[in-house]
């Protein structure tokens, strides 16, 4: 297969002229951080770089879907889908696409008085884990506007907005959970994501362990944010639901006991006239034969 540095189909990638990074380098905003190259390179079959010398600048490298690999003297790192690396300047390296699943990156080099703030992430493999507040598409609309500004132009304007995005760019991967922050679900909102979802399956028996999945957080945690939001559990909070059903299928149907307890998911007809009976203090017969209104 050959081997290339660039040429991708759809691939984006803009280097900075010196002149431009000799001006930033004076500047006093943008002296701290500022970027020399960066791109796109979508299912880059065949990609290949070696610097057996490394690089003058740090290189920031995400993996937003396929494979590839890096090597920086200790051996091949395979990356994966939402993992990055950063290479850090005048490291030697060699890096690449997978030849069975090769890798869509989004890079940048990137360097500055203050670029080694980032340190605790250079040369090293990172995994962004996956669940509903990781904001992928921010990080990937942020590589986006950094190219989109500097397709404008190199206008002093322009790169001091770029290097103010590249400060936030840099900040999301280092200060994952405050990134997150923003998508966190707010508790109510959490309680009431998971209302709903038992309101959609009265029919059936979920488990705590089942919910959770749903919701993608830990047992302990949903547990302990639920009944701190409704004063109960949320087993004891899904039966009340299934009462609540129950009592509207009882007044609003014929239905017969028993075909209302298989319709809750209850197996056993007599633990559905048990459970109703504790919630409601009448069994589902006299329920029924009580006159309402």
């Amino acid at each position: 297969m050959e081997r290339k540095e660039s040429g991708f189909l759809n691939e984006r990638a803009i280097v900075i002229p010196k002149d431009i990074l000799n001006k930033n380098s004076l500047n006093p905003l943008t002296s701290l951080l500022y970027p020399t190259d960066i791109g796109y390179y979508p299912k880059a079959q065949g990609h290949f770089r070696e610097r057996q010398t490394g690089c003058s600048q740090h290189i920031l490298i995400y993996c937003n879907d396929g494979e590839g690999w890096y090597d920086i003297g200790k051996g091949k790192n395979i990356i994966k889908k939402n993992q990055f690396f950063i290479i850090e300047a005048r490291t030697p390296h060699i890096y690449g696409a997978s030849n069975a699943n090769p890798w869509s990156i989004y890079w940048i080099h990137f360097t500055g008085e203050k670029s080694s703030l980032f340190s605790s992430l250079f040369n090293k493999t990172h995994t962004i884990t996956d669940d509903k507040t990781a904001r992928y598409n921010d990080r990937i609309q942020m590589f986006n506007e950094i190219l989109a500004n500097l397709e404008m132009g190199y206008s002093i304007e322009n790169m001091e907005y770029i290097t103010l995005c590249l400060w936030h760019l840099l900040g999301s991967f280092r200060y994952v959970p405050q990134f997150r922050e923003v998508n966190k679900p707010k508790p109510q909102d959490l309680v009431q994501n998971i209302i709903n979802y038992m309101k959609k399956n009265l029919h059936k028996q979920l488990t705590l362990e089942e919910i959770a999945a749903y919701a993608k957080y830990s047992p302990t945690y949903l547990s302990n944010i639920f009944s701190q939001k409704s004063g109960m559990s949320i087993i004891n909070y899904f039966n009340l639901l299934k009462i609540q059903k129950a009592c509207s299928l009882l007044d609003f149907t014929d239905k017969k006991i028993k075909e209302i307890a298989y319709e809750l998911a209850f197996n056993d007809p007599y633990y559905f006239s048990k459970v109703f009976t504790k919630h409601m203090h009448l069994s589902p017969r006299e329920y029924r034969e009580k006159k309402k209104g």
